[in-house]
């Protein structure tokens, strides 16, 4: 999950996690019906801003907004870049 990207201030870059592609009983979900991922994997972390540095680390697991962040693609792997205050929460 090495990646050549520095977020700035107190922004996070996320690596969203898969969609699932069945329910619980099996039903295989088309592409058009999947849910836009609302969870992922924390890749780099910018310093945060002077009064308030970051809170969240490489590695975490993390909730956001449905509609929060930018979309962008590195290396071929996309990405969302987002504030930390449009972050939820941390899972453990």
């Amino acid at each position: 999950m090495s990646v050549n990207f520095k977020p700035l201030a107190d922004r996070v870059l996320v690596e969203p996690t898969a969609a699932e592609t069945k329910t619980a009983s099996g039903i295989i979900i088309p592409d058009s019906a999947k849910e836009k991922p609302q969870e992922g994997i924390v890749v780099a972390v910018g310093p945060g801003k002077v009064d308030e540095p970051t809170t969240v680390k490489v590695g975490d697991k993390v909730l956001y907004g449905k509609y929060s962040g930018t979309e962008l693609k590195i290396g071929g792997t996309d990405y969302l870049i987002v504030k930390e205050a449009d972050l939820l929460g941390v899972l453990s």
